[in-house]
Protein backbone atom coordinates (compact mmCIF):
# COMPACT_ATOMS: atom_id res chain seq x y z
CA UNK A 1 0.00 0.00 0.00
CA UNK A 2 1.12 3.07 -0.97
CA UNK A 3 0.54 6.60 0.56
CA UNK A 4 -1.19 7.95 -2.07
CA UNK A 5 -3.80 5.45 -1.35
CA UNK A 6 -4.03 6.69 2.48
CA UNK A 7 -4.25 10.25 0.86
CA UNK A 8 -7.26 9.26 -1.18
CA UNK A 9 -9.47 7.48 1.15
CA UNK A 10 -12.27 9.53 3.08
CA UNK A 11 -11.46 9.08 6.51
CA UNK A 12 -8.29 10.59 5.88
CA UNK A 13 -9.15 13.68 4.21
CA UNK A 14 -12.03 14.17 6.47
CA UNK A 15 -9.84 13.84 9.08
CA UNK A 16 -7.20 16.75 7.70
CA UNK A 17 -10.31 18.74 6.38
CA UNK A 18 -11.15 19.25 10.54
CA UNK A 19 -7.51 19.96 10.89
CA UNK A 20 -7.44 22.68 8.56
CA UNK A 21 -11.00 24.52 9.87
CA UNK A 22 -9.80 23.80 13.17
CA UNK A 23 -6.74 26.02 11.90
CA UNK A 24 -8.56 28.48 10.43
CA UNK A 25 -10.89 28.53 13.50
CA UNK A 26 -8.18 29.42 15.66
CA UNK A 27 -6.16 32.20 13.66
CA UNK A 28 -9.47 33.76 12.80
CA UNK A 29 -10.72 34.13 16.45
CA UNK A 30 -6.93 34.16 18.35
CA UNK A 31 -8.15 37.34 19.86
CA UNK A 32 -10.82 35.77 21.98
CA UNK A 33 -9.46 32.73 23.34
CA UNK A 34 -12.41 30.36 22.57
CA UNK A 35 -11.78 27.08 20.64
CA UNK A 36 -14.72 25.09 18.20
CA UNK A 37 -16.33 23.31 21.02
CA UNK A 38 -16.36 26.23 22.99
CA UNK A 39 -18.28 28.35 20.31
CA UNK A 40 -20.77 25.54 19.64
CA UNK A 41 -21.27 25.30 24.07
CA UNK A 42 -21.96 29.17 23.64
CA UNK A 43 -24.28 29.00 20.22
CA UNK A 44 -26.38 26.39 21.93
CA UNK A 45 -26.58 28.23 25.11
CA UNK A 46 -27.90 31.07 23.21
CA UNK A 47 -30.64 29.63 21.30
CA UNK A 48 -31.56 27.03 24.37
CA UNK A 49 -31.11 28.79 27.69
CA UNK A 50 -31.03 26.87 30.77
CA UNK A 51 -30.44 23.32 29.65
CA UNK A 52 -28.35 20.91 31.19
CA UNK A 53 -24.93 19.59 29.93
CA UNK A 54 -26.38 16.21 28.52
CA UNK A 55 -28.54 18.08 26.12
CA UNK A 56 -25.77 20.35 24.92
CA UNK A 57 -23.59 17.29 24.64
CA UNK A 58 -26.75 16.23 22.13
CA UNK A 59 -26.94 19.65 20.32
CA UNK A 60 -23.54 19.84 19.47
CA UNK A 61 -22.66 16.29 18.90
CA UNK A 62 -19.84 16.35 21.78
CA UNK A 63 -19.18 13.33 23.76
CA UNK A 64 -20.63 14.48 27.36
CA UNK A 65 -17.87 13.15 30.16
CA UNK A 66 -15.40 15.83 28.16
CA UNK A 67 -17.64 18.30 27.57
CA UNK A 68 -17.77 19.05 31.64
CA UNK A 69 -14.30 20.30 31.27
CA UNK A 70 -15.52 22.46 28.58
CA UNK A 71 -17.71 24.03 30.56
CA UNK A 72 -15.37 24.52 33.89
CA UNK A 73 -13.42 26.22 31.11
CA UNK A 74 -16.14 28.58 29.93
CA UNK A 75 -17.10 29.24 33.42
CA UNK A 76 -13.90 30.21 34.79
CA UNK A 77 -13.66 33.03 31.99
CA UNK A 78 -17.09 34.34 33.49
CA UNK A 79 -18.77 33.37 29.66
CA UNK A 80 -21.27 30.64 31.36
CA UNK A 81 -23.32 30.58 34.57
CA UNK A 82 -23.88 27.18 36.23
CA UNK A 83 -27.10 26.33 38.41
CA UNK A 84 -28.51 23.90 40.24
CA UNK A 85 -31.94 22.72 39.02
CA UNK A 86 -35.55 23.06 40.87
CA UNK A 87 -36.49 19.53 39.62
CA UNK A 88 -33.50 17.77 40.14
CA UNK A 89 -30.49 18.62 42.60
CA UNK A 90 -28.24 16.49 40.80
CA UNK A 91 -28.72 18.13 37.48
CA UNK A 92 -27.03 21.90 36.81
CA UNK A 93 -28.24 24.16 34.35
CA UNK A 94 -26.49 26.46 31.82
CA UNK A 95 -26.73 29.46 30.48
CA UNK A 96 -25.11 32.26 29.31
CA UNK A 97 -23.82 35.45 31.25
CA UNK A 98 -23.97 38.58 29.52
CA UNK A 99 -20.08 38.55 28.97
CA UNK A 100 -20.80 34.98 27.21
CA UNK A 101 -23.46 36.43 25.23
CA UNK A 102 -20.90 39.54 23.96
CA UNK A 103 -18.44 36.78 23.07
CA UNK A 104 -20.61 35.07 20.92
CA UNK A 105 -21.74 38.17 19.31
CA UNK A 106 -18.11 38.94 18.93
CA UNK A 107 -16.72 36.06 17.69
CA UNK A 108 -19.49 35.47 14.95
CA UNK A 109 -17.34 37.42 12.18
CA UNK A 110 -14.32 35.71 12.70
CA UNK A 111 -16.25 32.09 12.68
CA UNK A 112 -17.68 33.17 9.32
CA UNK A 113 -14.21 34.85 7.83
CA UNK A 114 -12.84 31.00 8.95
CA UNK A 115 -15.21 29.09 6.76
CA UNK A 116 -15.17 31.12 4.39
CA UNK A 117 -11.89 30.97 3.88
CA UNK A 118 -12.01 26.77 3.98
CA UNK A 119 -14.52 27.40 1.13
CA UNK A 120 -13.92 30.31 -0.45
CA UNK A 121 -11.36 28.87 -3.02
CA UNK A 122 -14.33 26.87 -4.92
CA UNK A 123 -16.60 28.19 -7.39
CA UNK A 124 -19.94 29.01 -5.70
CA UNK A 125 -22.04 25.91 -7.12
CA UNK A 126 -18.94 24.03 -5.82
CA UNK A 127 -19.41 25.09 -2.21
CA UNK A 128 -23.01 24.60 -2.26
CA UNK A 129 -22.66 20.89 -3.33
CA UNK A 130 -20.07 20.06 -1.26
CA UNK A 131 -22.04 21.18 1.64
CA UNK A 132 -24.88 19.76 0.00
CA UNK A 133 -22.98 16.04 0.46
CA UNK A 134 -21.49 16.54 3.40
CA UNK A 135 -24.32 17.54 5.15
CA UNK A 136 -25.94 13.79 3.75
CA UNK A 137 -23.28 12.30 4.69
CA UNK A 138 -23.04 12.87 8.10
CA UNK A 139 -26.90 12.85 8.56
CA UNK A 140 -26.94 8.99 6.93
CA UNK A 141 -24.12 8.07 9.38
CA UNK A 142 -25.19 10.05 12.35
CA UNK A 143 -25.96 6.53 14.52
CA UNK A 144 -22.00 5.71 14.03
CA UNK A 145 -20.83 8.59 15.99
CA UNK A 146 -18.99 8.31 19.16
CA UNK A 147 -21.35 11.02 20.20
CA UNK A 148 -24.29 11.83 17.84
CA UNK A 149 -26.35 14.66 17.28
CA UNK A 150 -29.83 14.69 18.98
CA UNK A 151 -32.38 17.61 18.33
CA UNK A 152 -33.91 18.22 21.80
CA UNK A 153 -35.87 20.80 23.46
CA UNK A 154 -35.27 22.90 26.35
CA UNK A 155 -38.12 21.44 28.20
CA UNK A 156 -36.97 18.14 27.89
Amino acid sequence: MTMDVIYSKPGHLIRRAHQIVVGMFMEECAEFDITPVQYACLAALNEHPGIDATRISYLIAFDRSTLGQVLERLEAKGLIERTGSPHDKRVKLVKLTREGARLLAAVEPCVRRAMKRLLGRLPVEEQRNFMRTLTLLVELNNEYSRAPLRVVSSNE
